[in-house]
């Protein structure tokens, strides 16, 4: 019995809204983007719910979502930084240094690599899985995340080693 629409989002939109943020690094926009990539699943639910694993299939829209919002974005918009709306304290001043130390990291890399790195070792995934989201073969997968931790290590040496987490 395929699980209903409203049964879905319940169990897997947690899971879905945290690969956005391994995605975007930001939670807005991956709140922004889950929403959109779900509300065109709600329109075709029943052929979504009837496939082998809805999940992948979401996690390859939200992964082509992100890139084409990031196609749009860098024609036209300018990032600026926003103020933190997090806790204050000493503990959370170092949380918070070390997760946008390795958001800063991550940042460097582009968007198919991060993607890569996101799905290996956020969502635990085999490099065959990967590319079954990403569409392309296991051997592009090695090579963008040979090619990600290869611009993560030439960056480390470089940066203040108390920011790093």
């Amino acid at each position: 019995m395929q699980p209903t629409f409203e049964e879905f989002v319940t169990a897997r939109g947690g899971s879905l809204l945290r690969f956005a943020l391994m995605l975007t690094g930001d939670r807005h926009q991956a709140e922004d983007l889950v929403q959109s990539v779900l509300a065109k699943a709600y329109v075709r639910w029943d052929r979504v719910a009837g496939m082998s694993q809805p999940e992948a299939y979401l996690k390859r829209v939200l992964v082509n979502e992100n890139l084409r919002w990031w196609r749009r974005r860098s024609s036209r918009e300018v990032p600026v930084a926003a103020p933190d709306d997090g806790p204050a304290g000493s503990d959370a001043v170092g949380s918070h240094a070390a997760r946008e130390a390795a958001w800063a990291l991550l940042g460097r890399l582009p968007r198919r690599q991060r993607a890569v790195l996101a799905l290996r070792y956020y969502e635990d995934l085999s490099d065959t899985q990967i590319a079954e989201v990403l569409g392309c073969t296991p051997g592009t997968v090695r090579s963008q995340a040979a090619r990600a931790l290869a611009t993560l290590r030439a960056v480390v040496p470089a940066m203040d080693r108390e920011a790093l987490p």
